[in-house]
């Protein structure tokens, strides 16, 4: 029995509690798109899916609508993985553990993928249903959105013929999202020389977490911290009161989520190391504490010996020179809100968010990755946000690699689908929605870039802590975006 069997609307949490059963996280969506396919194919529909993975299932429309403009139906298939630290879960072979608590829908110890797989249990069931009115609809499923919107970047758009489009991807009931920010992933370089270090050292691992973390175009704007920042801070104070020597970094798993844990295990090459380290780590605890003791209440910084102080030993470990710039790089590269909005109050214009950091290590040569999400609303403050990034680059002797770099979604002045949607949000619930641009990236972009003329809104139910395993999914909130989406196909005749 599924545990989310007996709760309404049934088909789709049925749809849901399918995909969550399936492996479905970001580059592994192959068996979902399997799956669309085949769900497609029994109930006769027109289906194609490319080689990336992304499947477009054509529905005609209903008695009546048979000649009305067609309209796009689109979400994303794939989720972001993340788990706690005790949890045995393989994203890559097991589905998710479904936990219902009252009107929340979560996942044990994992995210849950609210993200976007309600939007697509929401448009399987409107495909599988026989008695709701619309118009021919285009149901678009891409991958990949996660990791760089790249399934929308290289969808084939000669395949669609609508010109307004309804995206099922956003997680604030009641809010109508008419434009976001562009974005790109900035993979930063820095080339390291690995050595043999032989001489007396001890070996640290030094860790930050308890970083509250987040959507980083979403909670960007709590202005929280940022792990590996603060790791870069402790160990710039570390190197220049003693001799350290970095064997690895590691921290974070997706570039568009803000980093709460990052670890460096290191050797400190003079006896009293240890002791110098202990009192920095007391020291910098009670800066990040009270600068962000109010959005990272959970914020620590600890200290493993995993090698104790030894003579005459050898250890593989980088240079001092490699050290350093690694250290540079993590203190200079710009992380955070940039600038806001000074058109649209509240509005986050543009930001960077350092999401991963890891190493690349070879015999003598490596190398450390940094990975961040770029965005802004203005392509040209995003552009020389990501020339800054390659200018830190160049000054260490390494190079930036940009991929799944996303336009802009501009706001319309005038939207006939805005119009609409508006009007039969007031009439069902009494108000007006909220109507807004964001500075989280949306597929919208995309696809108004490729489509000349595509009216378009994004919506969806409350889903909370997206991107994190405290991810929550309101019950009754589907209940009536379901009930919505319904009133917008049918008033689309």
């Amino acid at each position: 029995m599924g545990v989310l069997q007996n709760i309404k609307p049934e088909t789709v949490f049925r749809f849901f509690e399918k995909l969550c059963g399936i492996p479905h996280g970001s580059s592994d969506t192959n068996k979902v798109s399997e799956y669309l396919c085949e769900f497609a194919g029994l109930k006769n529909l027109v289906y194609e899916r490319d080689v990336l993975g992304n499947v477009i299932i054509k529905k005609p429309g209903t008695q009546g609508y048979e000649q009305s403009e067609p309209v796009i139906l689109q979400s994303h298939i794939d989720m972001v993985c993340e788990k706690e630290t005790d949890c045995d879960i393989d994203f890559s072979k097991d589905g998710l553990r479904l936990m219902l608590s009252g009107n929340e829908i979560s996942a044990d110890k994992t995210t849950l993928g609210g993200d976007d797989g309600i939007g697509v249990a929401i448009m399987l069931a409107i495909l599988d249903a026989e008695d709701i009115a619309h118009p021919p609809i285009e149901a678009v499923f891409t991958v990949d959105e996660e990791i760089g919107m790249l399934g929308a970047a290289g969808l084939d758009y000669s395949k669609l013929s609508a010109k307004r489009m309804l995206n099922l991807d956003s997680e604030e009931e009641g809010h109508l999202l008419v434009g976001c920010a562009g974005g790109a992933t900035a993979v930063l370089r820095v080339p390291v020389e690995f050595e043999v270090f032989s001489g007396s050292y001890s070996m640290v691992k030094i860790t930050v977490s308890g970083v509250t973390g987040g959507h980083s175009g979403v909670e960007i704007n709590r202005q929280g911290a940022n792990a590996a920042k603060l790791l870069g801070r402790l160990m710039k104070a570390l190197y220049d009161r003693t001799t350290v020597r970095f064997v690895e970094l590691h921290g974070g798993m997706k570039d568009n989520v803000i980093m709460k844990e990052a670890s460096t295990q290191c050797i400190l090459v003079e006896e009293d190391g240890e002791e110098k380290l202990n009192e920095l780590v007391e020291q910098y605890l009670q800066i990040y504490q009270n600068e962000y003791g109010k959005t990272d209440e959970q914020l620590a910084v600890s200290v493993e010996v995993l090698v104790p102080w030894r003579k005459r030993a050898e250890m593989v470990c980088m240079s001092h020179a490699s050290t350093r710039h690694v250290i540079d790089v993590l203190v200079a590269l710009p992380n955070g809100v940039q600038c806001m909005s000074r058109d649209i109050e509240g509005l986050v214009q543009s930001s960077l968010n350092l999401g991963i950091i890891k190493t690349l290590d070879g015999n003598a040569q490596g190398n450390v990755l940094l990975c961040s999400s770029v965005r802004s609303s203005v392509s040209s403050e995003k552009e020389e946000l990501i020339e800054r990034i390659k200018s830190i680059a160049d000054l260490v002797g390494g190079d930036v690699t940009i991929r799944g770099d996303y336009p802009a979604w501009e706001y319309k002045q005038e939207s006939k689908l805005r119009e609409l949607m508006t009007d039969i949000y007031q009439t069902m619930y009494g108000k007006k929605p909220v109507v807004e641009v964001i500075h989280a990236g949306l597929e919208c972009g995309l696809f108004s870039d490729a489509i000349s003329g595509l009216d378009c809104v994004s919506y969806g139910p409350w889903i909370y802590d997206i991107h994190t395993t405290k991810e929550r999914l309101l019950v009754d909130s589907v209940q009536r975006v379901w009930e919505y989406t319904i009133e917008v196909l049918k008033c689309m005749k």
